[in-house]
């Protein structure tokens, strides 16, 4: 076989520096896992190289290309033929700092449909509640209207507490949040199937929920308060149901097809995968919510400054901008 080897090597070498640079990644990151598509392209380019090497096998001018190539096709053999388990103790950990906040990324432009119903729906309500008062008791749930839902009152009976109420019982009301708030975010996504419309009507209800408590208590001068008892949990919660969210409207867009031609069937295979790996992370997320919400928010000052707990909420909300946004990005830069 005659050859023009250095056009040869030319067109050939960024196949070989390619697998390289996974067989590379690979060693350095024992829990990384291909994904379906990236192990095709492994396996073409194994396929490739070992190709190429047995093209240059009788060149005895190149021993150096050719021992390059044979450590190449090697070590991809290795990988290819793997039957021991990669890294499995890292295997939940790698999934939700890379993974999950990747798939958030990949669908950024679902969350902010989900972000701009849920901010529209506040501020109906808050609109709602600072125009008449008493309407309160329509659109909020009946421990909100209650004399609990009189935030003054609320403030007073808080900071006054003599008693724990919840002594003995914090992992038990953790566990009811945590239970409770999944529920509704496996129902938000799963709304999804309406074509995402009830998906669209739960987002904006939640936003008119919280736009009626917060303008109350505002309209009261109770607005500390409101932070402090609100931020700790709930800037984790909130997003979470946003992200939710942005599943549901994820899958609604799926099943309508929009900018998609291939057939539902394969829409929905397609998308399957970053859906479970979103409401995974939802899940986590709510896990972490529920036990701030039982053991920090529900203290009070004097027990508790509101300070602390603003403070608290606010590194939390940071560290969860940061997650979401760069979270796995060294490993996208890597790819």
């Amino acid at each position: 076989m005659i050859i023009d080897l250095p056009r040869f090597i030319a067109a050939e070498r960024p196949a070989w520096t390619e697998l390289e640079r996974l067989l590379d990644r690979l060693d350095r990151d024992p829990g990384y896992a291909l994904t379906v598509e990236q192990a095709k392209h492994f396996h073409f380019l194994y396929q490739k190289v070992s190709a190429d090497l047995a093209r240059i096998a009788t060149f005895s001018s190149e021993p150096g290309l050719r021992s390059y190539l044979e450590s190449l096709v090697a070590r991809a053999y290795g990988e290819i033929h793997e039957t021991r388990e990669r890294g499995r103790r890292f295997a939940f950990l790698t999934w939700f700092t890379r993974d999950f906040p990747r798939v958030f990324r990949k669908h950024w432009n679902a969350f902010l449909l989900s972000l701009a119903i849920t901010i529209a729906g506040t501020a109906l309500g808050g609109f709602a509640v600072a125009l008449d008062p008493e309407a309160k008791e329509a659109i909020m749930p009946g421990m909100f209207a209650n004399h609990l839902g009189d935030p003054n009152k609320r403030v007073e009976e808080e900071e006054k507490a003599t008693k724990d109420r919840l002594s003995g019982h914090y992992s038990t009301f953790a566990g009811y949040l945590m239970t409770h708030n999944i529920q509704v975010s496996i129902f938000t996504l799963a709304l999804g199937m309406t074509f995402g419309i009830g998906t669209i009507v739960e987002l904006f209800y939640n936003g008119i929920i919280l736009g009626a408590v917060g303008i109350d208590y505002i309209m009261a001068g109770q607005t500390v308060f409101l932070l402090g008892w609100l931020m700790p949990h709930g800037v984790i919660e909130i997003p979470a149901i946003l992200l939710a969210g942005q599943g549901g409207l994820m899958l609604g867009k799926a099943l309508i097809g929009w900018g998609d031609r291939n057939p539902l069937r394969l829409r929905m295979r397609a998308l399957g995968p970053d859906l479970m790996t979103l409401i995974g992370g939802v899940a986590v997320m709510l896990v972490w919510a529920g036990i701030i919400e039982s053991f920090l928010s529900q203290h009070h000052k004097p027990v508790l400054p509101y300070a602390v707990k603003i403070a608290f909420g606010t590194l939390e909300l940071i560290a969860l901008v940061w997650f979401l946004g760069f979270s796995g990005r060294k490993e996208d830069a890597a790819a």
